[in-house]
């Protein structure tokens, strides 16, 4: 009998595995794509609704205290162009070609934030995002920038540009790319892992870097799943089920005998 329970107790976790693994290809972010803006692509992100010349990102925020910041939504397929509110020089474009997210971390940057709920408290999340790192166009000037990623309580500007974090927050940067004057420095993948302490937390975005010439750090293709079981997991979990199994069959066998 106590090894028909262990049995279908390990059978239990199998299954919450799964479905654990089936959950973990849901991205939590929404808009992670930037493709959904409510007032049309190549313009600067305000931070409130109905202001000539400004968009504004579903289910994003973007603001640096006052506004939406130097903060753009931009497209792959024009950013080289006049129709752009931000011409990018040496640019390449992202695999999907569509819209990104631009901000100067020089100049008024604002903190580009969304609340995710259905988080698991104590669970593993992983992130990814694609970034890239290019200059305006007119200007010169070598540049290194990366992205501060923030996960836990809502980010204030003001106070990253001084490395004051929210209260239980957990902050992490992307790896630092550099460009020479006119450059482009292509498009890279980072990937993080962050734990949930609540339900509900804030993943806040904010372009930081050295002193130079107008760089816009680039970001498209967000992404936040929870973390898959380890191959090795798996490999435990149905080793046990097959002994105890092995044992199970053994003792029906010696009360045969």
């Amino acid at each position: 009998m106590r090894i028909t329970s262990i049995l279908l107790s390990l059978l239990a976790v199998a299954a919450m595995s799964a479905g654990n693994a089936n959950a973990a290809s849901t991205n939590l972010v929404k808009n992670g794509d930037f493709t959904q803006v409510t007032n049309g692509n190549n313009n600067q992100v305000g931070h409130v609704a109905g202001v000539t010349g400004e968009t504004l990102l579903s289910d994003w925020t973007s603001y640096d205290g006052n506004n939406g910041g130097y903060n753009f939504v931009l497209n792959g397929g024009q950013v080289t162009s006049a129709a752009s509110a931000i011409s990018l020089q040496s640019f390449t474009s992202q695999t999907n070609g569509g819209n990104f997210f631009a901000s100067d971390p020089l100049y008024h940057a604002g903190v580009l934030s969304q609340s995710i709920s259905g988080l698991t408290v104590g669970g593993t999340y992983t992130l990814t995002f694609d970034y890239a790192l290019g200059q305006q166009s007119g200007f010169t000037g070598a540049n290194t920038d990366y992205w501060q990623v923030l996960f836990g309580g809502t980010a204030k500007a003001h106070d990253l540009e001084v490395g004051v974090l929210p209260a239980n927050t957990v902050s992490k940067n992307s790896a630092a790319l550099s460009i020479a004057t006119g450059g482009f420095s292509g498009w890279q993948t980072s990937t993080m892992t962050f734990t949930a302490a609540e339900a509900t937390q804030v993943l806040s975005f904010f372009a930081q870097g050295s002193a130079g010439a107008p760089p816009f750090l680039l970001l498209d293709n967000v992404s936040l799943t929870a973390a898959v079981p380890e191959p090795s997991t798996w490999g435990m979990m149905l080793g046990g089920m097959g002994l105890v199994g092995f044992m199970a069959r053994r003792r029906r066998a010696a009360k045969r005998a």
